[in-house]
């Protein structure tokens, strides 16, 4: 009996992949130096801990509302226009199981057979599976490392058709760490206005920031821009909560009203002990957010720098999340062991054989110019790592 065909042409997640197989590496006992991680090393901090701990002991341990507690609601609210000066009611807020569900929710709310959405690459390899789950159709749009990864206008209105239901835009971005300029979001808010389609804005980021940057959610630029904006956002990287799963999303209300009711039938409430956490990381210090933050600047000028001192690689320097692409370019075409490096997953494999360390492949991101690595990693395995990179470019030719 034949399996779901849609769920047989959905990709696995390369990034988990990379990871798990440098996992399994370790516990036999290898020294793998992993650049995959796309979490924090960071332990949640104890406020946090002590928040669920406290509600477990307090019996909160039953269902919630399936789109969250209003308590948590609000407090994703009040956190919204604290630091960006959004104003949304616990209404248009979802609470969901992390912010991967909460991209699931959306396009399972917005998207019909044939619509299409359109992806900036280098993107989040799970943009695209996601769009196909709710059968639509991904539109690609390049963006280029001369353009520090921002797209032009020129290519986004090529990429628009009677057919588009909404533009992701996820700034700060994951694989590339670019930040949009207030300008870049400003054309692609007046495209969206224009044409009249949704725009997904994944800010998971927003708090990892270098530079003296500042984060600017694309829902600011006007009225109108702030109607057809779906938010999302979570916990997961800036709190180090990675495995508490907790996602959100702001926008209208009847937005908001289909996604719950979607969830209600799909998975219920996040984990009630979770959303109790949750409330304490907005509302609670933030102190160590800063400290977390500071570490990963730190992190990311050393990788940046070993980086671009090796004959044949290159990368711009990230300006937001945690991740640095390094371009791999020059090297297509040499060889190692008799196999010629064409992808970046030919060269991916080859150093983990040969140097015990893992990267991502670009191709997974739409990028195979390009190896993803992630600098949420301690500095000792990023000095590591980037020597043993260097010792396995001198070894190609």
């Amino acid at each position: 009996m034949q399996l779901s065909k849609k769920a047989l042409a959905i990709s696995p997640s390369l990034t988990l992949k990379i990871t798990a197989v440098a996992k399994e590496m370790k516990a036999k006992g290898l020294d793998v130096a992993g650049f995959g991680a796309g979490e924090p090393d960071f332990d949640t901090p104890q406020n946090i801990k002590d928040a669920a701990k406290k509600a477990l002991d307090m019996g909160m341990t039953k269902y919630t509302p399936a789109s969250g507690t209003n308590e948590l609601k609000q407090a994703v609210c009040d956190s919204l226009k604290r630091k960006q000066g959004l104003i949304y009611e616990p209404k248009q807020i979802v609470i969901s199981n992390g912010a991967k569900h909460s991209l699931y929710n959306i396009f399972q709310a917005i998207l019909n057979p044939g619509d299409e959405v359109i992806i900036v690459a280098p993107y989040w390899l799970t943009y695209p599976e996601l769009v196909k789950m709710a059968d639509g159709v991904p539109v690609f749009v390049e963006s280029y490392e001369e353009n520090g990864f921002e797209p032009t206008e020129e290519a986004i209105r090529a990429a628009v058709s009677e057919k588009t239901k909404a533009i992701i835009v996820n700034n700060p971005s994951n694989p590339c760490g670019c930040v949009y300029s207030q300008k870049t979001l400003e054309m692609i808010a007046h495209i969206a206005n224009d044409v009249g389609f949704y725009i997904v804005s994944d800010e998971i980021y927003d708090e990892l920031i270098y530079d003296g940057h500042k984060h600017y959610s694309i829902a600011h630029v006007d009225e109108n821009t702030y109607g057809r904006t779906i938010l999302v956002n979570g916990l997961s990287k800036t709190y180090s909560m990675t495995g508490w799963r907790i996602g959100y999303t702001a926008c209208r209300a009847d937005i908001a009203r289909v996604m719950g009711s979607f969830q209600s039938h799909a998975t219920s409430n996040p984990s009630t002990m979770a959303q109790y956490a949750g409330i304490e990381a907005l509302t609670g210090p933030q102190g160590e957010l800063e400290k977390m933050r500071k570490e990963f600047d730190h992190r990311r000028k050393t990788i940046v720098k070993m980086i671009n001192e090796i004959d044949g690689l290159s990368c711009v320097e990230p300006k937001g999340a945690f991740y640095v692409m390094m371009n791999i370019s020059k090297l297509k075409g040499k060889q190692i062991g008799g196999r010629t490096i064409e992808t970046s997953l030919d060269f991916a494999e080859e150093l983990l054989d040969k140097k015990l360390t893992a990267v991502v492949p670009g191709a997974a991101f739409g990028a195979d110019d390009y190896e993803r690595l992630s600098y949420a990693i301690s500095m000792e395995t990023i000095e590591k790592g980037m020597h043993r990179i260097a010792e396995f470019v001198q070894m190609l030719k």
